[in-house]
């Protein structure tokens, strides 16, 4: 098998060529570049029995159809199959057949979110293409991968956070070596900075789909997913939208699997989950624009999608409408409702992104989007620990007598 199966990179709003090989941002037009391989060879090459006997780590089991040339160019930090878990009491709460609604727990990734996967492949690409400064804008868990990425292959990192980014993401990124900077502002207004200090520093702009690389590493989500369930895509599939890298990646993948013969032409009905404090996509999805404005005075307790402006807009709105699916916003108070309410029921302490796609399933179950017997994903980005939880009041003195009463009088939240 060769090394490499890319053939070039491709403007996805023109359809202009760039050659591979090179360092590249956003295409002449400013929009995102997407990689093309030669999928009809490596087809012959690869088949998904070759794929099962993959010894590689997580996500890097899909070498061939990514774009890293050389192995020893991969920046590895012990990647794994994320999780898929059933929810099967907020399924009979919202009518839908026990089984049929997961989770993808992206949390389980190197630094506890799925930005693990983007990252991973922009500092490999960067090492092979000799790169050696990065910097970022982030509202947290992506700053946080790209730092301890670049730590791993020895290259610089910078990254400009909103200075209200969670704090544990702020000390994270900090602490993982990367040069930390809070901003008084939100992360387009951190990625504007980014972009006007390329010329005086030297760094390379690491910015949503303003590379063609982290997408490539996102679309390992859609071929993860396709892979555990024996290759039958799900009917509906959940994400929580910010810039919708991982969206628009798994867009990418359904159609490369089509075209390796994997899968066949059935798509999941894509569904982006934004806030009602920040919901361009929504808003030009509802109007049926091509593209998003700029959403003024975002805010939302889900950092992760206060995103005021993609980049990519015009390919996440492609996605949705192409599937069948459509473009939701939830409040910050149903967010966290039901971030509470599957953490007490089901175990499972989702991130306020993640928490957001249970809601908008739910509603979208109440409107008949979905239906009982679908089979439905819902994306969980990051692990729930990085966020704030409600402070526990409770105290016991040692030294009085313990009222066993109030202990054990109330009965688990989830029983049955």
């Amino acid at each position: 098998m060769r090394k490499s199966y890319v053939t070039h990179l491709e403007c996805s709003m023109t359809g202009a060529v760039y050659p591979a090989g090179q360092v590249h941002g956003l295409s002449e037009a400013g929009r995102p570049l997407l990689v093309r391989y030669d999928l009809a060879a490596l087809a012959a090459d690869w088949s998904r029995v070759d794929l099962a006997a993959s010894k590689a780590p997580g996500f890097w089991r899909y070498a061939p159809l990514l774009p890293v040339a050389e192995p020893a160019n991969r920046v590895s930090l012990g990647e794994v199959m994320t999780p898929i878990v059933a929810l099967d009491r907020l399924a009979r709460r919202i009518g839908a057949r026990p089984g049929r609604l997961l989770v993808k727990d992206e949390g389980r990734l190197p630094t506890g979110s799925f930005k693990a996967r983007g990252l991973a492949l922009a500092v490999s690409m960067a090492r092979e293409l000799g790169i050696a400064h990065l910097a970022i804008p982030t509202n947290g868990n992506a700053g946080a991968a790209m730092a301890a990425y670049a730590a791993r292959a020895g290259l610089r990192a910078t990254v400009l956070c909103p200075d209200d980014t969670p704090d544990i993401n702020i000390r994270e990124i900090a602490a993982q070596g990367a040069d930390t900077w809070l901003v008084n502002g939100l992360i387009n207004d951190c990625g504007r900075i980014v972009g006007a200090g390329k010329a005086a520093t030297g760094w390379f702009d690491v910015s949503t789909l303003k590379e063609p690389y982290r997408i490539e590493g996102k679309k390992t989500m859609g071929l993860e997913l396709a892979e555990q369930l024996g290759w039958e895509l799900p009917d509906a599939i959940f994400y929580p939208t910010g810039g919708g890298t991982g969206l628009i990646g798994m867009w990418k993948a359904f159609n490369e699997l089509e075209a390796l013969g994997w899968i066949g032409p059935e798509r999941p009905r894509m569904f982006a989950v934004q806030a009602t404090g920040c919901a361009p996509i929504v808003r030009a999805w509802e109007t049926g624009a091509e593209h998003a404005a700029l959403w003024q005075n975002a805010q939302t307790v889900a950092a992760g999608i206060r995103v005021p402006v993609a980049v990519g807009d015009f390919l996440i709105l492609r996605a949705v409408r192409q599937s069948g699916g459509a473009a939701m916003a939830v409040s910050d108070r149903d967010i966290m409702a039901m971030r509470d309410d599957v953490a007490r029921e089901e175990g499972l302490l989702l991130c306020p992104e993640g928490a957001a796609t249970a809601v908008a399933c739910a509603q979208a179950r109440a409107d008949g989007l979905v239906g009982p017997d679908d089979r439905i994903v819902l994306w969980n980005c990051a692990t729930g620990l990085k966020y704030p939880m409600p402070p526990v009041t409770n105290r016991l003195d040692k030294d009085a007598a313990v009222d066993f009463t109030v202990l054990g009088g109330k009965p688990h939240a989830g029983a049955v």
